[in-house]
């Protein structure tokens, strides 16, 4: 049977979220570069629904303008008062009118409930033509949780708390995920009839099963496959183990796709990651947001790779790099950094503590230790000495430099931007470059070397270094004396 599209998913994430003790929305959080509402809604967006609504209340003017950056498909509809999970699907229905077709309610805070699980639950309550159809999963430990009781064919007789069931009742292991798909019609009138008169004064979504089952309706379950999908984010500790979970899930799928994860203990990855086949990644990495790493690359150790796409055959190490774009089969590192607009062309090299930032290194060139590339576009073939920097920044304004093909730049060289190196010049090391470098030139800028004899033994008297000087000094007038 094939899934049923649903009528509309409802994401319920109006809760304030008290024991994460933050200062951000508890479904802002972030979990393998992905908010935990943003999580559910790509999962629910696979069933394709007809309509996607997120209930907001918390925090809503932050939610909304989160939602209308991340998710534009979906509808946030404010609860005013948070009055329980009723309440909110009531208030829901009030806002769009009663929905035809199926209904499915989750959470905001289940970052790890997969499409699949939810397609699961859709066509289980197509099969079996129930009014409601509640997600439940077998747990080791159900104390907390809501038992699933059944009768004999299987239906589910009533949903009982921890602190009302009885022994026997205790016992079960099928525990209530909150998860349920939903007759709409049905829906909309139950929802109506649900009371608040208990103890917390709010309106259970749970009681409209009874409501529904007291109507005479069916009302059935789906199990799901791993009861870790359902469970909630409520706190920093909880929010640390799904993180686990999904990580470990995704460089699951990174490894059966052909990546060699060498250390899945120590790596990690966000959901929008993209790895080729045969790409290496080395303990101790992060790849962060919409990093691409091409076939044969390989990434770490130590390594940071934050919105980042590194080319086939290229080799990355201990390196951090931010919206940058390393070439095939250029290497960066070890302990390189690589800035928002850095660009290495193919085969090109930025070593060992090396920075670029708004740099372009051509094809072939060489950037390889000690040096700083700010605002730069360097040619093919190109070598950049020890210890150069880039002097881009005036303290007002920042320049740029050229550097053309096959140039070749001295160690210990600055180049005063905004300056241009010619196809093919050098400049001298130890030289402060600020006027061009015409192609095939050398820039020489530094002062005539003068030495001034004696000026250790007269200016630093009784330093080690003037005792040194003295005995160089007496050795060499004594070996002057012998050789006469």
């Amino acid at each position: 049977m094939s899934v049923p599209r649903p009528a509309a998913v409802i994401v319920l994430a109006a809760g304030e979220g008290t024991r994460m003790k933050s200062r951000t929305p508890k479904i802002l959080h972030e979990l393998c570069g992905r908010t935990l509402v943003d999580h559910m809604l790509t999962a629910a967006r696979g069933l394709e629904p007809e309509r996607l609504i997120v209930v907001i209340g918390h925090e809503r003017e932050r939610v909304r303008a989160h939602l209308e950056v991340s998710s534009p498909d979906a509808l946030a509809v404010v609860q005013e008062e948070q009055k329980g999970t009723g309440h909110a699907v009531r208030t829901v229905l009030e806002a769009v009118g009663t929905v035809a077709g199926t209904v499915l309610v989750t959470y905001g805070d289940t970052p790890l409930l997969r499409t699949g699980t939810l397609a699961g639950l859709l066509e289980r309550h197509a099969e079996d033509g129930n009014a409601v159809t509640v997600l439940t999963a077998e747990v080791p430990d159900p104390y907390g949780y809501g038992r699933i009781v059944r009768d004999s064919s299987g239906a589910v007789l009533a949903i009982v708390e921890e602190k009302d069931a009885s022994p026997e009742q205790r016992a079960i292991r099928e525990m209530n995920s909150g998860v349920y798909a939903f007759d709409g019609l049905l829906l909309a009138d139950a929802v109506k009839r649900v009371s608040a008169s208990n103890a917390q004064g709010e309106e259970y979504l749970t009681d409209v099963l009874s409501i529904l089952r007291e109507d005479g309706h069916r009302v059935g379950a789906h199990v799901a496959a791993d009861y870790v999908e359902v469970e909630g984010v409520n706190d920093r500790v909880q929010l640390a183990s799904a993180r686990r979970v999904l990580n470990a899930r995704l460089l699951e799928g990174h490894m059966r796709a052909g990546v060699t994860v060498v250390d899945p203990a120590s790596t990690w990855v966000d959901v929008d990651v993209v790895l080729g086949q045969d790409v290496v990644v080395h303990p101790g990495t992060q790849l962060q947001g919409r990093t691409t790493v091409g076939e044969g690359a390989e990434i770490g150790p130590a390594s940071t790779l934050t919105d980042t796409v590194v080319g086939e055959g290229a080799v990355v190490r201990n390196a951090v790099c931010v919206e940058a774009e390393v070439g095939p089969e250029a290497t960066v590192g070890p302990y390189a950094y690589l800035r928002p607009g850095s660009v290495l062309a193919r085969g090109a090299k930025a070593g060992t503590y090396v920075e670029l930032k708004n740099a372009r290194v051509g094809e072939g060139s060489k950037v390889p230790h000690l040096s700083y590339v700010g605002d730069a576009t360097i040619g093919a073939g190109a070598n950049i000495g020890a210890s150069s920097v880039f002097v881009n920044y005036d303290g007002v304004n920042k320049h740029h430099t050229t550097v053309g093909d096959h140039a070749f730049v001295g160690c210990d060289t600055m180049l005063v931007a905004p300056v241009n190196i010619g196809d093919g010049a050098y400049t001298a090391a130890g030289s402060v470059i600020d006027s061009d470098v015409p192609a095939g030139a050398i820039g020489v800028a530094r002062g005539r070397q003068r030495n001034i004899e004696g000026w250790t033994v007269r200016k630093r008297p009784g330093t080690r270094s003037a005792q040194a000087a003295q005995r160089a000094a007496e050795a060499g007038d004594q070996q002057g004396s012998t050789s006469e």
